[in-house]
């Protein structure tokens, strides 16, 4: 056999090693830096680290062990630079209700968290159990959390309770001892106890209740009809959008923030949708100067049985291919 179909025959059974890790990996990474973005170009740069260590790789541990250590390493590196992702809410308190405009932030100003795809998360029929846990540990307030965490608790904690790897083993993939991991965990518990967080009680996106407060959403915005978020949102609601860094609290306050600043006129605004960190979500699209649809952003709903009760814009482009869908909207 030549070097070339031998390199060949090592490329196809890598790949089929590997690959179908992928989507895990990608939720893993997710967890760590905060951003879907960065968690693909995290996730490139994993399997191309795996891929040149292949021939000495050798079976010595799993294969899925021995992509999670090298995904959790690159992440590592990749966080020792770099700010905290926050919400607009972890910026400080809500605005009072009296401002005009929301104040956008520059460009690199903030590094702000943005949401993932459901398709990132295990399926049920991969594992029920699984499936749960990914999805709660997906959670946009839980992924705002753990980036309080510094960068080698936020692993030990990933590793040990959304993965369930033992202590020897996260030992292992950071290159420690099992007593600095048993220490590790217990600071970031008691970190993200400190932490701020509200009861979850939300409902899964395929409840129909949570499917209706998501079309009556759509509904509000594609007709311009500021009166049906009364139905839609609890009074208790608030209102986050990236990159500004005012934040509405109450639903009143909601309202008239969406209804001066944003909702436009009818047909402005198109929304296809979807699904994000486990929630009802709409992809969004703004009618241009031209008269174009053009992909705008993403908007991820909180819903309970008594209504939204949180609401957050993330206004990039970026994330409208990201998720699956055309950056243009065909009428």
């Amino acid at each position: 056999m030549t070097a070339h179909l031998a390199e060949a025959a090592d490329r196809s059974r890598f790949t089929a090693e590997t690959e179908r890790f992928r989507r895990e990996l990608l939720a893993h990474c997710y967890r760590m830096v905060g951003s879907a973005h960065d968690a693909e170009d995290l996730v490139q740069e994993t399997y191309l680290r795996a891929w040149r260590a292949y021939s000495a790789f050798e079976g010595r541990a799993s294969v899925r062990t021995w992509l999670y250590k090298i995904a959790t390493n690159v992440c590592l590196s990749a966080l020792e630079p770099r700010r905290i992702r926050v919400l607009p809410s972890g910026l400080g308190g809500p605005a009072d209700g009296s401002e005009g405009a929301p104040s956008r932030l520059a460009p690199g100003e903030v590094s702000w968290l943005e949401p993932c795809p459901d398709g990132w998360i295990a399926t049920a029929a991969d594992d029920p159990a699984a499936a749960v846990v990914a999805r709660e540990s997906l959670r946009l307030a839980l992924i705002a959390s753990l980036q309080h965490l510094p960068a080698r608790q936020r692993a030990i904690l990933i590793l040990r309770e959304v993965l369930s790897f033992s202590a020897a083993e996260t030992a292992e993939l950071l290159g420690t001892t099992t007593a600095a991991v048993k220490s590790g965990l217990q600071r970031a518990r008691a970190r993200l106890h400190e932490l701020p967080s509200g009861p979850e009680e939300l409902l899964e996106p395929s409840d129909e209740r949570a499917r209706a407060l998501l079309d009556g959403y759509i509904a509000a915005f594609e007709h311009a009809d500021a009166a049906l978020l009364q139905q839609v949102l609890r009074a208790d609601a608030t209102l986050e959008a990236t990159p500004f860094r005012d934040w509405q609290a109450g639903r009143a306050n909601c309202i008239r923030m969406l209804d001066a600043y944003v909702m436009g006129r009818p047909g402005d605004w198109r929304m296809l949708p979807t699904t994000a960190n486990g929630r009802p979500a709409a992809i969004e699209y703004h009618r241009d100067t031209e008269g174009v649809l053009r992909g705008h952003g993403i908007v991820v709903l909180a819903p309970t049985a008594a209504g939204v009760r949180g609401v957050i814009s993330f206004h990039d482009p970026a994330l409208v291919a990201l998720f699956g869908f055309p950056e243009v909207l065909a009428e």
